[in-house]
């Protein structure tokens, strides 16, 4: 049919401009800056086979088949994943919202207030609901929640614990089956001992560290922890509770009764089942542990006008930064679903929130009244949304599941007897009603329906909740779908994205992230599926990753493929995890060695202690490079137990080592396993794959290379890809087999990770096909080789290949500019008021900005980068030649607000034109920070995360009398 190719639009430059860019970098064609900056001997010998390219419309078509393939029954499983009504408001504002969808990570804050007045907000909830001091802004799931819970109690053991060699963590059996999976998977390399047993048994020894259980537990009864957790502190251990936080509305929250750290899933605040993810995990704990607490915090600050601003907190903590000496490898989170769920409470309020939970109960309640007036005997009388059911001896499981099932529902089968039945948001009274119909014929009965749901509350009062939630002011006011809206929109004008320009970061890829690509995320035949569903629904699902898997093998040149890990530090994670099981497998257990280049992104030594091994640090050379000979050396001298080395290609520095292939024959020679970190592989799609090359293990950031977005800090997709020799200690899963045959144990909560984030990539690889994907790699390297020409005069490229090229990115060198009392920080700021997100900041190397346009952006918008970029030297011209005030410049004082500009008060010794429209193109688009230069120092001495003084400022500023 006559339709377009996506890739020509895709693609940001035209091809009536190409010639021009080419005459810029000083080649005839792009294939000769590809045949200049990509070795020859790595080179792929023949284009990707991969089905043809679609179009647009063509690809909806087939995604609509796809998903005619799931099957939407109603699931009462629980376990972590429930049923809920979305709200539209939200779906539509946020989720489809590329303004909130394609920003970045908030490292810039100035730029990035909206949303993390969002995340304050969430963090809030999160503190209210749960009764805690300090939340942070979330992490990637309930079951890697609960292996940073483990990890943070360990590393807070005191001195005598350590001396006792406290190693041992206490964790109840009725914790949900992936989560005891991911604390098994995290607990091994780190020499932590697992104690699995009811916590009525536990006994707090000097060897004992902490414990987990879970609230209500999995079989759904409520519990009293309180003496656990006293006897937990008598012997100084700590506590963590896995909480359902919607039941926090109506049960005592674990703060109230002495936990040290409470996390879990926010699923049910407003986010689809989605067949397992993205979902956000929520993480709090109390004061005296904040600095130790994983993940990101946002936290309050001021600016340099003496505003109020929002910052992320405490980023000393964070793994690039203390790389080896890391205690968590977070590199992302799930900002944009926490965000959705803090929006979610927002809209609801307290009163909203507690009807909720009590309609859940309701439903629940009105079903074991139900089933126990068949003869069924109920487990626990206690039980807010699971009740499990015993079965007579004339009911079978079977039975129980075929009448089920032909009624369109899926129940949990925790064992041969039994059954459990989750309620949740969305139950309806016939639901309950079919339920107990199913319960009855398979006993031979006849039930009478009901008609309503029983308004008792008979949950023992001990358990209720007597303390408020929710009660600042940001959760009571926005409850009209108009005023949430609004202030929706309002957040959103203070963000820089993808919307508004260029986000040049390096080692990020802010690419298009396409509008077709984004539909299904909406679709509930993708969203209402739940991860443990039997797999007969969820053949859509099964078609989708077969399709997209067999792609991605095909790109990598490798043979297995886990779509479990849902970051790229967890692929990291995983990948390592995989290469360990493999040596052990071969009597090699004792390799315990990662040489790791001084160039490397921080999660890569931070992912090899989290996998309890060695990191010995490699060299780069003078020109940026890894050292063959220290590589070498190291290699040799560590060859009885090398485990691994982690390359990342092109390099982190943006150069195509010539030498690779030589490296991974190093590795090889000497009994080591070749990780290859795929942050890069922007620029090898089509052109080289870690395969051609000789490694033996990758992970793919999806949100970078295809096309998911990045929220804002997550959702993340890392899978992990394999050589043969690998594929079989793929990850597993409990509950549904995946993985390898000998397989790790599970990375995730779900079984097939961030699932639904899948269908972002799906759409973007099939609609791109084998050439267009081969010619976005070429245009990335393109676009940033322009620039790159374009710029060389005024910054230092601080590394290129052999040829003098770059990758698909550039190091700027800034030092120079500290003679004029400037650096890159400042340049940073500056490029606010152009309009432009700052690139990377010092990294990987310190005092550079770090720039990788991607293929998607058009030549239009490079240019006025360039433009950019080239009047900010002049700036810097005019302070070095005195021409500017040495601290009263448009520099140092960057970013200009709207309302330091249009004040009364100007003092400054340069005109308000120079400071907020430095170029005409700046007028005529012109993108205004929300606050000045943020006090990052004055946020972390002065910690405070909850929203109450933001609101209480925002009061103050739009008070009228």
């Amino acid at each position: 049919m006559a339709s377009d190719q996506f890739v020509k639009r895709h693609i940001g430059p035209r091809e009536s401009e190409i010639s021009e860019m080419c005459k810029a970098i000083g080649v005839d064609t792009p294939d000769q800056l590809i045949e200049q900056t990509v070795p020859a001997n790595i080179k792929l010998e023949k284009p990707l086979a991969l089905p043809p390219a679609m179009s647009e419309y063509e690809y909806l078509c087939h995604l609509r088949k796809i998903a005619s393939k799931n099957k939407t029954f109603r699931s009462f499983i629980g376990q972590g994943y429930y049923g809920v009504a979305p709200l539209s408001v939200v779906t539509r504002n946020v989720l489809e919202n590329p303004a909130w969808y394609t920003s970045y990570t908030p490292y810039q804050a100035e730029i990035s207030q909206g949303r993390l007045e969002a995340l304050l907000n969430y963090q809030t909830m999160i503190m209210s609901l749960t009764a805690m001091d300090i939340a942070n802004a979330s992490l990637l799931d309930e079951s890697t929640a609960a292996a940073e819970a483990m990890i943070m109690m360990f590393n807070a053991r005191s001195r005598a614990a350590v001396k006792a060699g406290a190693s041992t963590l206490l964790v109840d059996n009725n914790i949900f089956l992936q989560t005891r999976d991911v604390l098994i998977t995290r607990a091994e390399p780190l020499g932590i001992k697992i104690q699995f047993e009811s916590f009525r048994n536990f006994v707090f020894t000097d060897r004992v560290f902490g414990a987990i259980v879970q609230y209500p537990s999995a079989c759904g009864e409520i519990r009293d922890y309180s003496d656990v957790v006293g006897q937990a502190h008598a012997a100084g251990s700590l506590v963590a509770v896995a909480a359902d936080l919607m039941s926090l509305a109506l049960l005592t929250p674990p703060g109230e009764w002495g936990a040290d750290i409470v996390f879990g899933s926010n699923q049910r605040f407003g986010l689809p089942m989605s067949f397992g993810g993205p979902h956000a995990g929520y993480f709090a704990t109390r004061d005296e542990l904040k600095r130790s607490m994983p993940g990101r915090i946002i936290g309050v600050s001021v600016d340099a006008q003496g505003n109020q601003a929002l910052r992320m907190a405490l980023q000393t903590r964070e793994q690039h930064i203390k790389r080896e000496r890391a205690t968590s490898n977070i590199c992302t989170a799930q900002a944009l679903l926490a965000t959705m769920s803090g929006m979610y409470a927002q809209y609801h309020g307290q009163e909203g929130i507690r009807n909720i939970a009590r309609h859940i109960f309701s439903a629940a309640c009105t079903f074991a009244q139900g089933v126990k007036a068949l003869g069924y005997s109920v487990r626990h009388n206690d039980f807010f949304d699971t009740v499990r059911v015993i079965l007579p001896a004339n009911v079978t499981v079977e039975t129980l599941n075929n009448l089920a099932l032909s009624k369109g529902m899926n129940l949990w089968y925790p064992c041969l007897d039994c059954v459990s039945v989750s309620t949740d948001e969305v139950t309806t009274i016939e639901e309950i009603n079919t339920l107990i119909e199913v319960f009855a014929v398979a006993a031979g009965m006849k039930a009478e329906p009901v008609k309503e749901f029983c308004d008792c509350l008979c949950i023992n009062d001990k358990f209720l909740r007597k303390s408020p939630f929710l009660s600042e002011k940001v959760f009571n006011i926005y409850q009209s779908e108009t005023d949430m809206m609004r202030y929706i929109k309002m957040l959103e004008r203070k963000d820089f994205s993808l919307a508004n320009g260029m986000i040049p970061l390096g080692s990020c890829t802010m690419k298009l992230n396409p509008a077709t690509s984004m539909f299904a995320m909406s679709w509930p035949e993708f969203g209402s599926v739940h991860p443990f569903a039997p797999s007969d629904q969820t053949e859509g699902y099964s078609q989708l990753m077969e399709e997209l898997g067999l792609a991605l093998k095909e790109i990598t040149g490798f043979d297995g493929i886990s779509f479990q890990p849902n970051s790229g530090a967890a692929g990291e994670y995983a990948g390592l995890m995989v290469i360990r099981a493999y040596q052990k497998s071969r009597g090699e257990g004792h390799r315990d060695v990662t040489l790791i280049p001084a160039s490397a992104h921080g999660t890569n030594p931070a992912s090899s202690a989290m996998a309890g091994l060695k990191v010995v640090v490699v060299d780069c050379d003078e020109r940026g490079n890894i050292s063959i000979e220290d590589l070498r050396k190291k290699a040799v001298e560590h060859k009885d137990t090398l485990c691994a080395a982690m390359i990342t290609y092109p390099s982190t520095h943006g150069v195509f080592e010539e030498a690779i292939i030589e490296m991974v024959k190093i590795i090889h020679e000497n009994g080591g396993q070749v990780y290859m970190d795929g942050a890069n592989m922007n620029a090898q799609v089509g052109l080289t794959s870690p395969g051609r090359i000789g490694a033996d293990v990758c992970h793919l950031n999806l949100h970078k290379t295809f096309a998911i977005p990045h929220g804002g800090g997550g959702p993340g997709v890392g899978p992990i890809c394999t050589a043969a020799h690998l594929t079989e200690f793929l990850p597993s899963h409990p509950v549904i087999q995946t993985g390898g045959t000998h397989g790790i144990t599970a990375v995730a909560a779900a079984p097939y990770g961030s699932a639904h984030a899948l269908t972002i990539s799906h759409a973007y690889v099939m609609m791109m096909g084998a050439e267009g994907l081969t010619e976005a790699t070429k245009m990335a390297i393109f676009n940033a080789n322009y620039i790159a020409a374009a710029l060389g005069e005024y910054y230092k490229i601080l590394y290129t290949g052999a040829n003098g090229r770059c990758a698909h990115e550039m190091i700027l060198d800034c030092h120079a500019f500290k003679e004029a009392g400037v650096d890159e920080s400042d340049i940073a700021k500056r490029l606010m008021d152009y309009g432009f997100h700052a690139p990377t900041l010092s990294f990987p190397v310190h005092g550079t900005l770090m720039v990788e346009p991607t293929e998607s952006e058009p030549k239009a918008e490079l240019d006025r980068f360039i433009d950019a970029m080239k009047s900010v030297w002049s700036e810097i011209k005019e302070v070095s030649d005195g021409e500017a005030d040495r601290e009263d410049n448009v520099l140092h004082n960057a970013p200009h607000t709207a309302a330091a500009v249009t004040s009364d008060d100007w003092s400054h010794k340069y005109t308000r034109t120079k400071a907020a429209f430095p170029r005409q193109w700046v007028v005529e688009n012109k993108f205004w920070p929300a606050v000045g230069r943020v006090d990052n120092g004055y946020g972390d001495r002065n910690l405070i995360c909850s929203c109450a003084p933001v609101d209480d400022y925002r009061a103050e500023t739009f008070k009228f009398d």
